[in-house]
């Protein structure tokens, strides 16, 4: 893989477009930067959980409470999380590597092999997360190709102990933070 050694393509000085970033070298540098892995989950009109795996998620807001999530725009679950307006995040144990795996993937069912529950503020929790954050959306803007997700905090809860599912350089890792 291609080391960057100078300024970067479309930097300034770089003598390339502004829009000329290589992709590959883009996600191996950001690769280097560890994310916990979520996964965001509403039930959908139908009556059935509908969610997706989530690394782009973070503390926004302590004053209103407000966290962000990125979500990519060819998500097919997202429009149906969206709808109902209310969802939950559930922060994922290291233990969990199959949930993600299950709500990363596309099709119908994805809860199938997933133990979930519904919170009283209607948003869906996998049970065994190190915690869960319940959420009603407030607002989202397009960049680039994703969606950008702001959202109210309802109800927060955690568990003892534990260390968290993270993605780093294109994979799965674990943290010992337990």
């Amino acid at each position: 893989m291609e080391r960057l050694t100078g300024p970067a393509a479309g930097a300034p000085g770089s003598g390339a477009p502004l829009d000329a970033v290589d992709p590959a070298l883009f996600r191996e540098v950001l690769g280097a930067f560890a994310s916990g892995i979520t996964v965001v989950a509403a039930l959908a009109d139908d009556g059935r959980p509908a969610g997706l795996a989530c690394q782009s998620f973070a503390s926004l807001s302590l004053d209103p409470p407000l966290v962000l999530l990125c979500v990519g725009k060819g998500s097919s679950s997202w429009p149906k999380v969206r709808a109902a307006g209310r969802f939950g995040v559930s922060i994922l144990a290291e233990e969990q590597r199959a949930v993600c795996e299950a709500l990363g993937r596309r099709g119908e069912d994805k809860f199938a092999s997933v133990d979930w529950e519904l919170s009283a503020h209607g948003a869906v929790r996998v049970r065994g997360a190190l915690a869960t954050v319940d959420c009603a959306l407030e607002e989202v803007h397009e960049a680039g190709d994703h969606h950008l997700v702001t959202a109210r905090v309802l109800e927060l809860s955690a568990r003892d102990g534990g260390s968290p599912l993270l993605y780093y350089r294109s994979d799965y890792a674990t943290g010992a933070f337990g």
